[in-house]
Formats: structure tokens, sequence, C-alpha cells
């Protein structure tokens, strides 16, 4: 590690995350203007968009089958990613001349970002076990912030040729993998020693980590299906005000989701308090309760369905960090990349099948598709609560696989070294 002092690693660490990332979000703000110059259809607009999410899922899973986030040090797997992703990115608006090769490189930088996002929190992690609610919410704030952004430049005329939007997040992308790399890993986790296939089921023999997963789960089918469709409700509620103007959608579109930013922060300080678990639990209930009448406030009032969709945007994303928190503590210390990236590639597998889901039905049922969203939540509470009858915190008890985290947090002075017994797996 460089001799940066211990205050400035997290903001660093969220800045470069940010960096990174600004290679996934910065293709809605180049969007419009590719579409103009190629002359694309806004389906084939939503294809490149759909690129980089199916190489994001399929580099998640191949870091998750390898342990690859684990066996090689984080900091130069997100620097190297980070790197291919700029290199990938440039090739994109300078070498591609026809839709085919555009998908293939914006597939590519899909790849890349799954040694980004979840790699990156682990770094995170590394550096901040007793504290992980915390970080990583000012994390994912950050990145629900740059989410959001494109949509504030919109609305304020901002059209910058799509070919300098891309070089730009590229410039972005390989300072944050310098910072990342120069930073380093943490001292509060260990690296796998070997390639263990089979962890990519074992993992979920802890029961935190279970839990946590299907929780997340069941967050991801509702969150980026209802991020999607918020242009849509926006738009159906300021129309019936009279301000259904572009300008006015957009920057309504920006406050729905950039508002989710402070929810992601003041979740993870209140995780501090409440505990992560508690955090997530209030979310998914207040969204999952938004799912099913927020269609019923827009028959009441528009500026009370705008009301709710405000609400709505901080809760449905406060909740991600913690899931991220919670399986970081329940996983083996020394496979934590394993765990996230996994809990990654399957909770955006999901979101493929929600956003494909209310889209298609947006025109036919308007604003009650958000009904189709809320099982998600429903059984996210469930699942991530089951057990609280017979337990009333995550277990904290070794297993075979090594300490984690929670682990070393709630029995400092355990000696993790000594053979331990295990009771086998259970479901919950």
């Amino acid at each position: 590690m460089s001799g940066t002092p211990s205050r400035l690693i997290l903001p660093v660490l969220v800045c470069a995350q940010l960096f990174g990332t600004s290679l996934w979000f910065s293709s809605s703000a180049a969007l419009p203007s590719l579409i103009r110059d190629w002359r694309l259809s806004q389906a084939d607009g939503g294809l490149l968009i759909s690129a980089v999410q199916v190489g994001f899922i399929l580099g998640t899973l191949l870091f998750a089958l390898t342990n690859l986030a684990d066996v090689l040090p984080a900091s130069k797997i997100f620097l190297t990613s980070a790197v291919l992703g700029a290199t990938v990115n440039v090739l994109f608006a300078y070498s591609a001349t026809q839709l085919s090769e555009a998908l293939v490189f914006r597939f590519i930088t899909g790849l890349a970002l799954a040694g980004i996002y979840p790699v990156g929190m682990k770094v995170v992690v590394s550096w901040a076990p007793g504290g992980i609610g915390n970080a990583l919410g000012w994390l994912v704030g950050a990145l629900t912030l740059g989410t959001a952004l494109p949509f504030l430049l919109a609305s304020a005329g901002a059209d910058w040729p799509w070919r300098t939007v891309i070089m730009f997040s590229s410039l972005l992308a390989v300072i944050s993998g310098v910072m990342v790399a120069w930073i380093g890993e943490g001292p509060n986790l260990i690296g796998a020693r070997k390639v263990e296939l089979r962890m990519i089921l074992r993992v979920f023999r802890y029961r935190g980590f279970r839990r946590a997963a299907f929780g997340y789960f069941g967050h991801m089918w509702e969150l980026y299906a209802f991020w999607v469709i918020t242009p849509l409700l926006v738009h159906t509620a300021l129309k019936q005000l009279g301000l259904g103007q572009p300008e006015w959608v957009s920057l309504g579109v920006f406050a729905v989701i950039g508002i989710g930013a402070l929810g992601c922060i003041g979740g993870g300080l209140l995780s501090g308090r409440l505990g992560s678990r508690a955090v997530a639990s209030i979310s998914l209930a207040v969204s999952g309760t938004l799912c099913l009448v927020s269609p019923l406030l827009l028959v009441i009032h528009p500026v009370l369905f705008l009301a709710g969709l405000l609400v709505w945007g901080v809760f449905v994303v406060s909740d991600s960090a913690q899931f991220s928190a919670l399986a970081a503590k329940s996983c083996p210390q020394q496979y934590v990349g394993t765990g996230l990236t996994l809990m990654n590639s399957i909770g955006f597998a999901l979101t493929v099948a929600s956003i494909e889901w209310v889209t298609r039905l947006y025109a036919e049922l308007g604003a009650q598709v958000a009904w189709i969203l809320a099982p998600g939540p429903v059984l996210g509470l469930i699942l991530l609560n089951w057990a609280t009858r017979r337990d009333t915190a995550l277990e904290v008890e070794p297993e075979p696989d090594g300490p984690t985290i929670e682990n070393l947090i709630a029995h400092p002075l355990h000696d993790f070294t000594a053979p331990q017994r295990s009771g086998g797996p259970s479901l919950f």
C-alpha cells in the first residue's frame, strides 16, 4: 500500500469505483447521439445496453467459478479490468463501423466491468471489516448518483458527441485502475491459496450468505426494472400536470434515481446502529409496499404519485449495499470475492427477465406494471428474515472453510486456526 492516510482510503476507493463504472452508465449519456449518428432504432440502442449487461453477467459467473477474485490480488484484477474496459471502449468509438461490431465491443466492456464492480467492493471490504455497511453505502450511493447524472445533463440540454463521452469514460476508467492499484488490498482479508471450483456451491452452505443472497435476488428483481420504467412513470404523471416536455421528464427521472444515493448513504450510516439486516428489511418492506400502492397513488393525484416515486427511489436501492455487506461478512474470509461475484451474476441475470417483462407490458398495464415487481421485495424480505425466530442475528460460528469476517468481529481473540466441528448444511 501507499502512504495514503487512513481517512482518505474510503473516499479514494469510492471515487475509483465511480470512475471505473463510468464505462457502464456513460452509455446512457452517449446513446441518443450514437442513435442519430448511426441511424439506429431504439431497439438497436437497447441491444447495445443489453450487450454490456450480458457481458457483466457472464464475467461475474466466470470470476465466481474460478475464484479469480480471491486467488489473484483484487487490486491487480481491478487495474487490468479497468485498462481492458477503457481500451475496448476506445475501439468501440473509433473502430466499430456497424452494429454487430459495436455489440461485440460492448459485450467485452461488460466482461471487464465484472472485474471492477464486485472486485472493487472486495477491496473496500478489505479496508473496513467493522464498518462494511457504511463503507459500501457510500460506494453504492456514488454509483447510483452516476447512474442518474446522464438524465440531469439531458434536462439541461447537454448533447455531447457520443465519442467524446466514451473517450472521457475510458480516461476515467484508467485513472480508477491506477487509484486502486495505488491503495492496494487492506489487511483484513486473506487470499485463497488455490482454485476451489466447488466454492461456487459451498458458499451457500453458510446460512448468513444464503439469506443475504436470496434477499438480494428479490431486491434485484425490482431495482433495475424500476429504474428502466422510471422515465415512463415520470412522463405519465408529468403529462397529467401539463409538464410532459422532455427536459422536465429528464429532471424528474434524475430526481427519482439520484435520490437513491441519499438512501444508500443513510442506510449505511443506520447500519452501524441497527445492523445491515434491519436496514435491508426496512428497505424491502417500504419498496415492496410502494410496488403495490403506487398505481393507486396515480389515480388519486399525479403529485402524490410523484412523491411516492421519490420515496420509492430512496428505498429501492438503499438495501443494495447492505446485502453485499451481509454476504461479505458471512463468506469464508478467503472467498469473499467468489461470494460477491456469484451473487452479482445471479442478481443481474434476474434483472434481464424483470426488465423484459415490465417493458413489454407497460403499454398495456401502465403504472400497474409495478405490481409485477412486488414479488421481488416481498419474497426477499421473507427469505432474508426466515430464521429470525431461531436466532436474532446472522450466525457467527466458524465453518470448515475458514473464518468469516463476522467471526473475526464477534470473536477477535478466538483461535480460528483450531479444528472446528460443523453441524452440516441446512436450508436456513
